[in-house]
């Protein structure tokens, strides 16, 4: 892809263009057209909810989303719903240092789970360069479509692996802050980590493909990701 924006390059691969166009329909279509629909802090707060219950299940913990409300539930769940409770708090860090926020998602996932000195430390060299690298990218800017955007973070922070654990949990977080920064969703209503745990298999395939390094792989993660946010919008507490 040419360096000069990666992200629009990956936009035009084969299939991609349509099935962004048919999710971002479907996304808009829940919001009533950009702000016609109203929206409430309890529905975002379930949103988050949700989602967190979401990520727990493809992590292999509790996925009752009302266990979690209660405050119960294993430390994989736990530290989801830590992590979503402070999540669009970081939005702000987001839009000027991506890097940083990507370091914060991880000490709130893996607090208590790794020895303090991991918490948000990036650890293998390669991923620090990668994340480094994406976070340039971010900050440079791209005329890309912002489920483009949420989507390729996603994989990159996946596939980067720069941290010692919690990296799906992080780039699931990432992936919905990108969405609420690019005006996609920014109330955050919809619900793309249930996108994702609908269809497991489908997830972890679609990563194993981008994961490659090739234009087909990318492309096939891009149609699946289009799909999984549609899925995460049909689970919207509004819907």
């Amino acid at each position: 892809m040419p360096d000069s924006d990666p992200f629009l390059a990956a936009a035009s691969l084969e299939g991609v263009p349509s099935a962004v166009a048919a999710a971002r329909d479907g996304i808009d279509a829940l919001l009533r057209d950009r702000g016609l629909r109203r929206t409430t802090p309890e529905d975002t707060a379930r949103s988050l909810l949700l989602g967190a219950a979401a990520t727990s299940r493809l992590e292999g913990g509790e996925s009752d989303p009302e266990v979690l409300a209660g405050g119960g539930g294993d430390a994989t769940a736990r530290a989801a719903v830590r992590l979503s409770t402070e999540l669009l708090g970081l939005v702000p860090v987001w839009q000027r240092a991506p890097v940083q926020a990507v370091a914060r998602l991880h000490a709130l996932a893996a607090g208590g789970s790794v020895p303090d000195d991991d918490l948000g430390r990036p650890t293998d060299p390669a991923g620090v360069a990668r994340l480094a690298d994406l976070g340039r990218r971010l900050v440079a800017g791209t005329d890309a479509p912002g489920l483009v955007v949420a989507a390729l973070v996603h994989a990159e922070i996946v596939d980067a692996a720069a941290f010692v654990s919690h990296n799906g949990v992080v780039a699931r977080a990432a992936e919905r802050l990108v969405l609420v920064a690019r005006g996609v969703d920014p109330a955050s209503v919809t619900v793309p980590e249930a996108g994702h745990a609908a269809e497991p298999e489908g997830y972890r395939g679609a990563l194993a493909a981008y994961g490659r390094g090739d234009t087909a792989g990318v492309a096939q993660w891009l149609n699946y990701a289009a799909a999984a946010f549609t899925r995460g919008a049909e689970a919207s507490p509004i819907g």
